[in-house]
């Protein structure tokens, strides 16, 4: 990720969101309305404990990311936002979803300009195995990209908890839908077997697969954000 991608994420996260209105799939004016104020259960203690240092923090996301089935890409990926995590394993997750939907997106619109080259080349049956998978492909990141914004409006909503009960259901919310985006992921590159002499055909699969692994990484987050608050 560009450190000019990071910066625009790190100054979203900061950003209080906006009132829901319709947003395009692809041309959104900023793509990740996040909030990094989220329930957290009530301490024991009322004195204040002591700001974290950044040695601190980024620990904290080594060993958090060290639960994860790919914790160098889990790293790499959220150690920009060290500083803003503060060991708080739900702002974690949050930012692991915040970039997860960043890649995703940029990837949703690589495959609508492709999907949309070869439907136009297609002549006589040229390419329409290759045109038909990468429509199907960019039909199921779309379904992923929705899942994804479903898990960070319900972690949003997570400041208005006021209960463990409550905060196990909607955190179950999050884990059903990063489930979806995952398999519709997965799904995205199954047909590409049935496409030959296709040059961006690599390209697309290793695309979707880091995407996939940033998923992937984000619900191992989320799982260890709803074991820490049920112990």
């Amino acid at each position: 990720m560009s450190q000019k991608r990071n910066t625009h994420i790190t100054e979203e996260i900061m950003k209080k969101p906006s009132l829901h209105q319709p947003i395009l799939f692809f041309f959104l004016a900023t793509l990740l309305p996040l909030i990094l104020t989220v329930h957290s259960q009530p301490s024991p203690s009322p004195s204040p404990s002591p700001s974290p240092s950044p040695s601190d923090d980024s620990d904290f996301i080594q060993r958090s990311c060290n639960t994860t089935l790919y914790p160098d890409v889990c790293v790499s990926s959220l150690s920009n936002f060290s500083t803003y995590v503060h060991n708080d394993p739900a702002l974690l997750a949050r930012a692991a979803i915040s970039v997860t939907l960043s890649n995703a997106l940029e990837l949703g619109k690589y495959l609508s300009n492709v999907s949309t080259l070869l439907e136009i080349h297609e002549d006589g049956g040229h390419h329409p195995t290759a045109a038909a998978v990468f429509h199907d492909c960019f039909e199921n990141l779309k379904d992923a990209v929705d899942e994804m914004r479903d898990s960070m409006k319900q972690m949003r909503d997570l400041v208005t908890t006021g209960s463990l009960e409550s905060f196990r259901f909607q955190m179950s919310n999050v884990q059903t839908w990063l489930s979806a985006a995952l398999t519709n992921e997965e799904t995205c590159t199954d047909e590409f077997k049935d496409v030959q002499d296709e040059p961006r055909k690599d390209e697309v699969c290793a695309r979707v697969d880091g995407v996939k692994k940033l998923t992937s990484n984000a619900l191992a987050l989320v799982n260890r954000c709803v074991d820490n608050a049920i112990r």
